[in-house]
């Protein structure tokens, strides 16, 4: 994923190709998890006690940016700016973290949102 990351970035990609880069890396990840039986941890809910698996990771637009600064492939400096311009960008165009238009919020709804046992 690093590999790919490290090819496919430059500085000056737009927000769409930065989206399109995010569900590469996305979708390496749930192939990678998918054909190594990697399976999310056993976790208790907060909320309601149930015992079971964690929501599978995803990787967000805005954690393949601030990975730039981890894996050293852009300067802290450029990739505040990145998360800054990003931020800006999806509360304009009204996208979620992924960089899809966002769903209108839910009405609060008391519970879990985790599937139930019978699904």
């Amino acid at each position: 994923m690093l590999e790919r990351l490290r090819t496919r970035w430059h500085a000056d990609m737009s927000f769409e190709q930065l989206i399109e880069l995010a569900r590469e890396l996305d979708t390496m990840l749930h192939r990678i998890r998918s054909e190594r039986h990697i399976h999310p941890p056993i976790i208790k809910c907060r909320r309601c006690g149930r015992v079971g698996p964690a929501a599978e990771p995803d990787v967000t637009v805005r954690a393949m940016i601030l990975s730039l600064e981890r894996f050293g492939m852009a300067p802290v400096e450029q990739v505040k700016a990145l998360d800054k311009c990003w931020a800006a960008h999806r509360k304009q165009k009204g996208l979620d973290l992924y960089g899809k238009a966002a769903e209108a919020p839910k009405s609060e709804v008391p519970g879990c949102a985790h599937p139930s046992e019978a699904g």
